[in-house]
């Protein structure tokens, strides 16, 4: 049974007396005034809610019925319920003749203030259950995977179909994460209440995750996931208050494709705001070499992947060769282009490849070397 609190109460009064000429009390489902009007009354027995309550019907009470009931005033009474079940009373002072006819209207506001209330009660607790499982997904283990099937098939989430996270990051600084948090949690209710099914979470103070799962299409598999990712773009701009930038992640089949969906989409984000710190939004599907080989980063291995580069560092004109090297790959190799960016003539170009490939020890000719250079300069921040 839903329970009526004293701030519901007040809310029901404050409201109320806001369109009537008349004081408003509301009872708990004991009979204790909760809110009035008249706060000196606030926590008696109400007697007239009482009769009310018991009877489960309205309730008038003049003059002469006030003289023999202890503490109590004209007035009319009348039951409050929720999902058919009685949860307190409303009252209203004054002469029954001149408050009968507000009544009716009282009781429909209340009830409709503890309708909603109990609605969103609902909501927020489904919410929860679902963010919990949401949490436990993205951080998959295998030992925990028997119960996120259970809890899958509770929720109705099917995991033969393609699983794809999209992370939301709000771009403030760090002295206004209690602001960042409070957006964050307004927006997950607005993703709710505009998609029902979809499955959110909290994982951090600046950070929403968002999972949705779809069928592949039969013709152009990619395309659900960028219209996906430009829908929820649009929607994010519509409704966030706050600078952000919207990453998402591949999409794959399964329980442990959600939790590599949301991994990518995090490196995605990060590796896209390297590249261009004013981009909003950013694909695993636009980039999915540097995320593929940021599972390169660690190791011997990694040691020798980022020599090329580390090369550079000792020369003078380290910065503007590293530059130069980060804008030739960024125009595929198109000297015209890349020279034209830099607002250099194309021999001063030519003579930087030259002295990039001097001090890396490669032949920027070479397709092996060249792609030698170009997982370097992935595997190392600018």
């Amino acid at each position: 049974m839903h329970i009526l609190d004293s701030g519901l109460a007040q809310e029901i009064v404050t409201r109320t007396m806001r369109i009537i000429p008349f004081n408003v009390n509301v009872m708990d489902a004991h009979g204790v005034i909760l809110a009035s009007g008249n706060q000196g009354r606030v926590g008696e027995v109400h007697a007239g809610a009482l009769l009310a309550l018991a009877k489960k019907l309205t309730v008038e009470i003049d003059a002469a019925s006030a003289r023999k009931l202890h503490g109590a005033q004209p007035g009319i009474n009348l039951p409050l319920s929720v999902d058919g079940q009685i949860c307190g009373a409303v009252g209203l002072s004054g002469v029954p003749d001149e408050v009968r006819q507000f009544g009716e209207l009282v009781r429909l506001t209340a009830e409709m203030i503890l309708e909603q209330a109990a609605l969103t009660q609902e909501l927020q607790g489904n919410a929860r259950y679902r963010e919990a499982f949401v949490l436990n997904l993205i951080r998959y283990e295998p030992a925990a995977r028997p119960e996120l099937e259970a809890w899958s098939r509770r929720l109705g989430v099917g995991f033969e179909r393609m699983q794809q996270a999209f992370l939301l990051e709000l771009q403030l600084e760090q002295e206004d994460s209690g602001r960042a948090l409070s957006e964050i949690q307004r927006l997950q209710m607005r993703v709710l209440a505009r998609r029902e099914n979809a499955l959110t979470a909290t994982v951090g103070p600046c950070e929403m995750v968002l999972l949705e799962a779809w069928e592949p299409a039969r013709k152009g598999p990619d395309a659900m996931p960028q219209r996906r990712l430009q829908a929820l773009s649009n929607l994010f701009r519509e409704e966030c208050e706050l600078p952000f930038t919207l990453s998402m992640g591949i999409a794959l089949p399964g329980i442990e494709g959600a939790a590599i969906s949301y991994q990518s989409a995090r490196t995605a984000a990060r590796l896209g705001r390297r590249r261009d710190p004013r981009q909003q939004v950013f694909s695993y599907y636009d980039l999915a070499l540097p995320v593929l080989l940021s599972g390169l980063d660690t190791g011997w291995q990694a040691d020798q992947l980022r020599l090329p580069i580390a090369r550079l560092a000792h020369d003078k004109s380290r910065n503007m060769l590293r530059t130069t090297l980060d804008l030739w790959f960024a125009h595929d190799e198109n000297s015209a282009a890349t020279a034209q960016a830099l607002g250099i003539h194309r021999n001063t170009l030519d003579y930087r490849l030259r002295r990039i490939g001097e001090l890396t020890g490669l032949d920027l000719a070479c397709s092996e070397d060249k792609l030698l250079l170009y997982v370097s300069s992935l595997l190392t921040p600018a």
